[in-house]
């Protein structure tokens, strides 16, 4: 499998403090990453690098094969790398459809019946196809997280970024959003994912990424990051030596 991402020794600061420290890693086409860390590690600090929120000071980020660096965020969106946030913020009083709509105008420029089609096909993908003509401000938690992520997908990414999207949900809904994840992966989306939800993490990720004051200090196969020591002292708060 080819790369589709990669980010080379990003660094970022903000006076004494830094969020990036030369931090390296890859992701392939098709893959699905998870990136575990402390609140305050960096992690969505590395999201916004990535999207174009915020500059580097140092460092590169390549997307199939080319640096986007100098690339503003609507740029790197229309080259297809797309955020569904922590928090939803749908237009409440518009339709899920028309969410998603939006989303396929705005993100993938798409127009007329080329982009309501796309949009009922992410809606499908995403569950959400009953509920395309209720309102966005009367979904529960559950489904507005699907919204998020649906109107990520309206730009037609080929990376995607979750940000935290188990948060808050019941068992029974995290267990559905997992397979909705799931299913966006299958249809060739490449998912790099912050979760603090850690079961709903490793039910999806291939390898798992672990950063703390801005550093990565762990990558690999997701069974074994877990049973670090290293990982257990940063993320769990557990002493090795107890």
């Amino acid at each position: 499998m080819s790369t589709i991402l990669a980010v080379d020794h990003l660094s970022k600061s903000f006076g004494a403090v830094t969020v990036a420290d030369e931090i390296n890693f890859s992701i392939n086409e098709g893959a699905a990453i998870g990136i575990l860390g402390p609140n305050g590690a960096g992690k969505s600090s590395l999201f916004n690098l990535i999207t174009g929120a915020l500059d580097a000071d140092f460092g590169d980020i390549t997307f199939e094969g080319k640096s986007i660096l100098d690339l503003g965020a609507a740029e790197r969106c229309r080259l297809g790398i797309a955020r569904a946030f922590q928090v939803p913020h749908p237009f409440v009083g518009m339709t899920v459809f028309e969410n998603v709509l939006v989303g396929a105008f705005q993100g993938a420029g798409m127009k007329g019946h080329i982009a309501e089609k796309y949009a009922l096909e992410v809606l499908d993908l995403t569950g959400l196809l009953p509920k395309a003509n209720i309102k966005a401000g009367v979904l529960n938690l559950l489904d507005r997280k699907r919204l998020e992520m649906a109107r990520a997908l309206a730009a037609k990414p080929k990376l995607l970024l979750l940000d935290e999207i188990a948060g808050g949900l019941t068992e029974a809904e995290c267990s559905t959003l997992i397979d909705t994840i799931k299913a966006v992966q299958k249809s060739g989306t490449t998912i790099l994912w912050i979760e603090h939800v850690v079961h709903a993490l490793l039910a999806v990720v291939d390898k798992i990424i672990v950063i703390d004051f801005g550093r990565k200090v762990a990558e690999g196969e997701p069974n074994a990051i877990m049973a670090s020591a290293e990982v257990k002292e940063i993320y769990l708060g557990i002493d090795p030596d107890v």
